[in-house]
């Protein structure tokens, strides 16, 4: 997982090392060369933008690796490599401590039936990704309900089905073509009806640069008034993927995201964008196809897998 982002941090600890000899000793400690710093920090750039880190991402990290060094004097015995890792993992903490937000405590505090929609473009697992939050509810002694309003695509219903029975759910569909809002508001509707406790919307996979489909997605959010709109992106899909969530948080406000394809050889760089991007939470990693696996997001847990 994030074996390319971890190799470009791993040579720039081996980097630091060749530091140690450009620093100047003070009667209290000693302190890096602001050349030989940014020296570095132009190769941390660059290690960043190979991983398909955001360029705006980049410059925070830069900016606060950079103000962390050159305020630290570095203590008799400890090398330049250990207090360079440091800043590097505080920096990157920063970047994914975005707003957080542990969906669980969120999914508590509000009145039912809890209407959850999912948006992203076609290819990402969202549709997977509603059945692993179905799941995962359910564990949690939940009852849900499942919208099929991805109604552009016959198989898209067939597939919403197929996780409905397997999971023991109702799932609320129209036939291919009809409007995906009425099928929302059915869904919603019949959660009050039964007293079901979440609704789960799919959507079509819809181009983030399609005007049409974007505001057939503002429809849905105006029929069925999410408590929550959950973006999902495709680790592997780099900084498409930072675009895509920047598209829909314009066209129709999401609050969260999750990240699929996890455990595949993802660059990293999304993870670390997508939060810091649109200021709104990853909550939720997709580490394979099964329903158990959907990894609640904690900074700690992604910081140690960068720099294990």
């Amino acid at each position: 997982m994030f074996k390319f982002l971890k190799e470009r941090f791993s040579a720039l600890k081996d980097k630091a090392d060749d530091l140690d000899e450009e620093v100047f000793v003070e009667e209290k400690g000693k302190k890096l060369k602001e050349k030989r710093l940014d020296d570095f920090l132009g190769d941390l750039e660059y290690g960043l933008l190979q991983a398909d880190v955001a360029l705006a991402v980049v410059e925070e990290i830069k900016k606060n690796v950079r103000e962390e060094l050159l305020t630290k004097k570095i203590r008799k015995g400890i090398g330049t490599n250990e207090i360079i890792e440091t800043a590097l993992k505080k920096a990157v903490a920063n970047v994914l401590s975005v707003n957080p937000l542990k969906f669980d405590d969120f999914i508590e505090k509000q009145e039912k039936p809890i209407i959850l929609m999912f948006v992203g473009v076609n290819g990402t697992g969202k549709t997977t990704v509603i059945a692993k939050f179905t799941h995962h509810l359910q564990k949690r002694h939940k009852t849900c309900v499942l919208a099929a309003s991805d109604t552009f695509r016959a198989g898209a219903i067939e597939q919403l089905n197929v996780h409905a029975d397997k999971l023991g759910v109702k799932l609320i569909k129209h036939k291919s073509g009809s409007d995906p809002a009425a099928v929302a508001y059915d869904a919603v509707e019949h959660a009050r009806a039964r007293r079901k406790d979440i609704v789960l919307i799919d959507t079509a996979g819809r181009m983030q640069t399609n005007i049409n489909l974007m505001d057939e997605m503002k429809k849905i959010k105006r029929v069925a008034k999410p408590n929550m709109i959950i973006f999902v992106g495709d680790a592997l899909a780099g900084n498409d993927a930072v675009e895509q969530a920047k598209k829909f948080d314009e066209a129709v406000g999401i609050d969260a995201a999750v990240l699929t394809k996890i455990d595949a050889d993802a660059k990293g760089g999304a993870a670390l964008s997508i939060a810091y991007a649109v200021s709104k939470p990853i909550i939720f990693l997709g580490t394979g196809q099964d329903y158990d696996d959907l990894v609640p997001f904690n900074t700690d847990w992604m910081v140690q897998r960068l720099f294990e």
